[in-house]
């Protein structure tokens, strides 16, 4: 492993020093004057914008070039034998040549020109020429071009380090045979050509580690004899092949290329099928590490007779054995020597062991398995483990007793299903750091005996359970945090006061928190570290303060939310370094013009929406080029939409509806490809609806532009929107027709329903000291649902809506409209079509809402009209509509008022139709038919007192027997008893026949 390596280079590298002289020595050793004219020469190919080798000069001060920057002599002969001079960090490299000045310095054992950048020039062929050279690093060095093989002159090197140079390419690995002590070869990063480099590394006597990760190797030609008869590879312990496109087919020559392999990596491949019994003979391993592929099924039970195995990494496979059954494979020699097993991201099922069995373990991830059932009550002995991951599974019940967890610092149990209350022992944890028990369904009060011996606590995430925070007002926690989230917990009404003492947080959430009043003033003394902050859906009152001097530093770019309060007053001032700032559903007034203060290209979330803020938008949204929402919604804007916003090209929900804002849709707005909902209804818009919404914006899910002043006609590339789910266009001044094309909006099929049932944006995410938090936003629309407006935002991508109503458009209602049989929703009322209702709208069967209203509809109502079966709300009312309502239990369960205005129509609910009803005939006697009448009403009467005695004769004649006389009762129920046997035996033979049959 690489930490192996370096521990051997330090050795290594401290034996090289010693006999060597630098610029600390009291002995003044001076350098030989030729290997000093070369490091000067050496110096002028390269350029040193950061004064690395200011110390390197021709002045008399520093004429002894051993005591220059990474220059090292030999005390004995004076000759230069290290030269050491890696790079701080990229940024500050070197740059420039390796020139043949070096080869002056043959006595050099010790090169590192590592993270400098050589601008993809080729390594020399004269590296080749250093004879006593023992150590070579040039990692991250920006060279190209195919690696030379003169290195196979390096006879006495040890370690070579050519890694991570990202356009080196290896054609040849001949010349590795010919270094015969090499010890550690790291070419990870390079592309290999050769199919023949497991070969040459097999005749490489003295390597011990290789490190290929990245390089994709071909797939090697070699011959297992070959490998069985060649002892030149048994010394190799080390092996990282992690990411090369190795196949199952590599586990055939892996297992006979060494006996001694300590470590093994094969993460990141194309593994499949079921993890090899054969590791089992691999007795020396300490890490395994197999994580990213396709393996399956279980662990292999030898795994258990691994005595010497440290860590064992299987995370993200298809791995889907029994946790138990896989704990029980590692029982033996191995229950003793794991420390680290990592199973995340498989399809592990069952409840969790006794993870105590294992004495050594001190890391264990399950997190993003199946894992069901409850823990163990109790825990027999005492557990090192130190990193506990269960999150996101399906682990229920209580969590138990931990105190037999002492040693435990980070403990993630988020998105299970855990009940109950925190166990009080979780305050003998003491050296616990990280703590989630977030999405859970947990309960109960949080105590200070929960938390007061907590010291080294820095990462608290209690929320979205039911948690009700209990600790006194002057109550002083021991630990400083970096992470508070407490969403969803009761901390209210009053500012819990013991945050007053968290002074240096990074993430502080404390939303539907339950807090109301006026914030205190300290509270606003905001962290320095801080990048989340949310104090949402509280009923926080009063004015924010200036904010403006918080978050200075230019690496921070924090996300703000103030939504869902009673906040009031003018927007505070905030610097210019936000990510996100989120004021909706307050009170905030003022211009809008504050915009222009805080833009930044880093910016990916405005939402100001639901305030009463003014003015008009200015081209500064320019300086928000990586915005991704935008919404300024119910406020009191005006004027036009900027041409500023067509910058905004990663915008994906822009929504700026119920304002005032005037003239066209911008037609830079085009620019904007990836936009996925537009919402700019309830405002005073005009013109035609732009042709290049349908050849530009093509992955819009909502479409709105209802209540504005639109007119001409719908166009026809409209149709192009395959991704429109809800397309609204109510309530404005179009004419014309309805396009014939809309059936191919695909996304309206009932075929291409949406897997998400909102619409919520991922926008990245960010990592505080092993803390991950993602950001996201839920998008919301405005929509007439069911005859009723609301913003709907958890279901909006369950949605699928045409409004057409209040414009007006004319013709008929093309016939294409009924292949849509998706739609939930057609409303096209209060317009001037014409023509019959379609006739295959029984085809649209998953429409619930239909509206054909105030139109001059003709002819009858189709009949494919009953097989809605999912219709709740019709309203045909105000056509030209006639004949009889079809007969069906759905149609005829509406009010009235669905047909009203239909004067030609009739049927329930309305009148009864003509033809319907009763016609009385000249030819009959009514009069025989009244004393019909009366004769039926005398039978009647005495055919029911007749049924009536008869009942009671019948059956209680045969009920008093029963009970009177016991051997007629036994007679009967043994009758009875017989029939029900019959049954049930013919019932299962013939069950077991069908069964014969179907087999």
């Amino acid at each position: 492993m690489k930490s192996d390596r370096f521990l051997f280079l330090n050795i290594a590298f401290i034996g090289l020093v010693i006999g060597t002289s630098s610029g600390g020595d009291a002995r003044t050793t001076l350098c030989i004057e030729r290997e000093r004219e070369a490091l000067l020469k050496f110096k002028e190919g390269l350029i040193d914008n950061h004064g690395i080798l200011s110390s390197w000069g021709r002045e008399e001060e520093k004429e002894e070039c051993c005591g220059w920057k990474g220059v090292q002599c030999s005390n004995i002969t004076g000759h230069v034998v290290v030269l050491d001079i890696p790079a701080p960090s990229y940024s500050q490299a070197l740059r420039g040549n390796i020139t043949p000045s070096l080869l002056e310095l043959q006595h050099l054992k010790h090169l590192d020109l590592s993270y400098n950048n050589f601008g993809r020039s080729r390594i020399p062929n004269f590296i080749g020429s250093f004879p006593r050279l023992e150590y070579l690093f040039l990692e991250y060095a920006n060279l190209s071009g195919e690696i030379p093989h003169a290195l196979g002159n390096l006879t006495r090197l040890q370690i070579l380090d050519l890694s991570m140079n990202y356009n080196l390419v290896v054609k040849s690995l001949e010349w590795l045979p010919r270094l015969p002590f090499l010890l550690d070869l790291d070419l990870s990063g390079i592309h290999i050509e050769t199919v023949n480099w497991l070969q040459q590394i097999t005749k490489s006597p003295s390597l011990e580690q290789l490190n290929l990760k990245g390089c994709n190797v071909p797939e090697p030609i070699i011959s297992i004899s070959h490998l069985s008869s060649n002892v030149s590879s048994r010394l190799l312990s080390s092996l990282n092949l992690a990411d090369t496109g190795l196949s199952s087919s590599a586990f055939r020559w892996l297992f006979n290329l060494s006996t001694r392999f300590t470590s093994i990596d094969l993460s990141s491949n194309h593994l499949a099928g079921r993890i090899p019994e054969a590791f089992r003979y691999m007795q020396h391993l300490e890490f395994i590490d197999l994580a990213t592929n396709i393996l399956e099924g279980g662990l292999p039970k030898s795994f258990g007779n691994l005595s010497h195995l440290r860590a064992l990494d299987l995370s993200t496979n298809n791995l889907n054995q029994p946790l138990p059954e896989l704990f029980l494979s590692l029982s033996g020699k191995a229950e003793k020597s794991l420390e680290e097993l990592h199973l995340s991201n498989n399809h592990l099922s069952g409840s969790l062991p006794d993870i105590t069995r294992f004495s050594s373990l001190k890391s264990l991830y399950l997190q993003e398995n199946q894992l069901n059932g409850s823990f163990l009550e109790s825990y027999g002995q005492t557990s090192k483990i130190e990193f506990l991951d269960l999150s996101n599974n399906q682990i229920t019940g209580p969590l138990p007793n931990l105190t037999a967890f002492s040693a435990m610092r980070e403990f993630h149990l988020n998105n299970n299903q855990f009940k109950g209350r925190l166990p009080q022992s979780i305050g003998q944890l003491s050296k616990l750091e990280m703590l989630r028990v977030e999405s859970n369904f947990m309960e109960g009060p949080i105590t200070e005996s929960h938390l007061s011996n907590l010291s080294s606590l820095r990462v608290l995430d209690l929320s979205y359970n039911s948690f009700s925070f209990q600790l006194g007002l002057n109550w002083l926690p021991p630990f400083e945090l970096d992470v508070i989230s407490l969403s969803h917990c009761k901390m209210g009404p009053h500012f819990p006061q013991w945050l007053r003492t968290q002074k240096n947080y990074s993430h502080l959430d404390i939303s539907f928190a339950g807090i109301s009043g006026v914030a205190p003033n300290w509270f606003w003394d905001l962290s320095p570290e801080m990048m989340h902050f949310s104090i949402s859906n509280n009923q926080i009152s009063g004015e924010v303060p200036d904010l403006a001097s918080k978050f200075v530093e230019e690496t921070n770019y924090p996300t703000m939310d103030f939504s869902s309060n009673n906040f009031s007053g003018l927007v505070p001032s905030f610097s210019s370094n936000l990510e996100s700032l989120n004021l909706s559903k307050n009170k905030f007034v003022g211009s809008i013009s504050f915009l222009c203060k805080i833009a930044n290209a880093l910016f990916r979330t405005i939402d100001l929406s639901n305030n009463l803020l003014s003015g008009e938008l200015h081209n500064c949204l320019m300086g928000f080029e990586e915005l991704a929402i935008l919404n300024l919604a119910n406020n009191n804007l005006y004027g036009k939409i900027p041409s500023s916003i067509g910058f905004l090209m990663d915008i994906q929900s822009l929504q700026l509806r119920n304002n005032n804002f005037t003239g066209d849709l911008p037609t830079s707005l085009k620019n904007c490809a990836i936009l996925q909902i537009l919402d700019v209804g309830g405002n005073k818009l005009s013109g035609e609806i732009p042709l290049w919404i349908g050849s530009h914006l093509t992955f819009l899910v909502v479409l709105s532009l209802r209540l504005n002043k639109f007119n001409g006609s719908i166009p026809q590339n409209l149709c192009h929107l395959n991704k429109t789910h809800i397309l609204d266009l109510s309530q404005n001044s179009l004419s014309g027709e309805i396009p014939r094309c809309l059936n191919n909006i695909t996304s309206l099929l009932q075929n291409n329903n949406s897997s998400n049932p909102s619409m919520l944006f991922e926008l990245g995410g960010d990592s505080y000291n092993g803390y991950s938090y993602l950001e996201e936003y839920l998008g919301d629309a405005l929509v007439q649902w069911k005859s009723s407006e609301s913003v709907y935002n958890k279901t909006l991508g369950l949605l699928k809506i045409i409004d057409f109503s209040n414009n007006e458009l004319a013709g008929n209602v093309p016939e294409e409209i009924a292949q849509l049989d998706g739609v939930l929703s057609l409303n096209l009322s209060r317009n001037n079509l014409t023509g019959n209702v379609i006739q295959g709208i029984g085809k649209m069967e998953k429409l619930e809402s239909l509206d054909l209203s105030r139109n001059q509809l003709t002819g009858r109502i189709p009949t494919s009209l009953a097989q809605l079966h999912f219709l709740s709300v019709l309203d045909l009312s105000s056509n030209n509509l006639s004949g009889k309502i079809p007969s069906s239990t759905q149609l005829q369960s509406f009010d009235p008022s669905s047909y009203e205005g239909n004067n030609e129509l009739c049927g329930l609910p309305l009148a009864e139709c003509p033809e319907d009803r009763d016609i009385q005939s000249p030819f009959v006697d009514h009069s025989k038919i009244n004393n019909l009448d009366k004769d039926d009403k005398i039978l009647s009467f005495g055919f029911y007192v007749c049924v009536a005695s008869g009942f009671i004769l019948g059956f209680w004649g045969v009920i008093f027997t029963l009970v009177l006389k016991q051997s007629f009762r036994d007679a009967y129920f043994q009758k009875l008893t017989n029939v029900a046997n019959w049954i049930f035996v013919t019932t299962i033979m013939s069950l077991h026949r069908l069964k014969m049959l179907w087999s």
